[in-house]
């Protein structure tokens, strides 16, 4: 007779969890794993089960020793500093919740968390913060600049049109082309809030397309390399909004690389190259909800990295570490990337800059996935 009031079945919504879950019996031996774990322990369920959780590490003694207290005492406990290792794998720094689940102490459920996972939400919730005052920021700053532009510019041309001296006439035309350019400016600012317009789609079309474009930009000096998962499957996305996220991202490395070869870095690299790369990202949780598939596009260029001061604000609008930037192309490559809910991340130092924008294939269900 089974007087385990939590049986298997009752695991089956842990399936969906972000949190890596592990289930130890009173032997303390792995009999139950969900998705996240494997994920995490870098080992299949049919691996795990029936192991005990200190066999799984190289230094989980102590550990064990708390469970086996919490088992006797049926009582659970929180560590939010856990270090273990395992041997030829980097060390796993977690937070871990332990709770008794049976009468008697029979079993325990462990809740296991990577730190960096916790701080990666903590940076998905917070970009997506910035990013609503950004947009309403751009909304409101285009809206305002717009209603003037079309009055100086009406009133150059009536000006150009009263004046006899031809020469005069060029100071007019700078009014009116500045204002174009400030119109245009200003269109591109407003231009994010489309929704995006959803086709089937495979990832590499999109690299394709902007690797010719910048190539045909930047002829001389600059090579970009391709590394394609090709198993990646098609999508459904807006392409147009995706090329232009990647294609600002590649323009941003690709102006900084000419202009470390021109010498107006001190950072500069002989050789300028960009790299592309995909790969498939399985059990990923973006913006609170779980997917089962993801891609994963990074941009990595050997130029010198980008300034100290701007890069914990590189998103932000009217931000940019190049002369005569706009400051806008990582904006509008973020809301992009975010209108198709997935994110950018960056990462750089001399030598080596990453952009990685990862896009959701698949969800695990509609309902989005809290803290847990």
């Amino acid at each position: 007779m089974n007087r385990d009031p939590m049986s298997n079945a009752s695991f089956v919504g842990l399936e969906l969890l972000a949190t890596a879950v592990v289930v130890v019996d009173r032997d303390l031996r792995v009999s139950y794993v969900n998705p996240a774990a494997e994920s995490l322990l870098a080992l299949s369920g049919r691996a795990l089960r029936g192991q005990r959780f200190s066999e799984l590490f190289s230094n989980a003694d102590t550990f064990e020793e708390k469970l086996a207290n919490a088992l006797v005492e049926e009582r659970g406990f929180w560590d939010q500093s856990l270090s273990l290792s395992r041997a030829s794998h980097e060390t796993l720094d977690l937070n871990c919740i332990v709770t008794p689940i049976d009468p008697g102490g029979d079993r325990l459920l462990i809740e296991l968390r990577h730190i960096e996972q916790r701080l990666r939400v903590e940076r998905e919730e917070q970009q997506m913060t910035q990013h609503l005052a950004n947009r309403e920021l751009i909304r409101n700053l285009a809206h305002e600049i717009k209603n003037p532009l079309g009055g100086l510019r009406g009133s150059a041309q009536l000006l150009e049109r009263e004046l006899d001296r031809p020469d005069l006439r060029e100071y007019t035309q700078v009014i009116i082309k500045e204002a174009d350019r400030l119109q245009a400016l200003m269109d591109r600012m407003l231009t994010p809030h489309r929704l995006p317009h959803a086709v089937t789609m495979n990832i590499h079309e999109v690299c394709e397309r902007v690797r010719s474009l910048i190539l045909a930009e930047f002829p001389r000096g600059l090579r970009v390399l391709r590394d394609y998962d090709t198993s990646i499957p098609e999508f459904q996305g807006d392409r147009e909004q995706l090329i232009q996220a990647v294609l600002n991202i590649v323009r941003n490395a690709a102006q900084a690389l000419q202009a470390a070869r021109a010498g107006t870095d001190p950072g500069a690299k002989d050789g300028g190259e960009i790299r592309l790369c995909t790969r498939v990202v399985r059990q990923i949780t973006l913006a609170k909800r779980r997917y089962h598939l993801a891609l994963e596009l990074q941009v990595v260029d050997n130029g010198p990295g980008i300034p100290a001061a701007i890069r914990d604000t590189i998103f932000f609008p009217l931000v940019s570490g190049r002369d005569g930037g706009s400051g806008l192309g990582l904006t509008l490559a973020q809301t992009f990337v975010q209108h198709h809910h997935g994110v950018i991340e960056c990462s750089s130092r001399p030598g080596r800059t990453t952009f990685s924008i990862i896009l959701p294939l698949k969800a695990v269900n509609e309902a989005k996935i809290g803290h847990s």
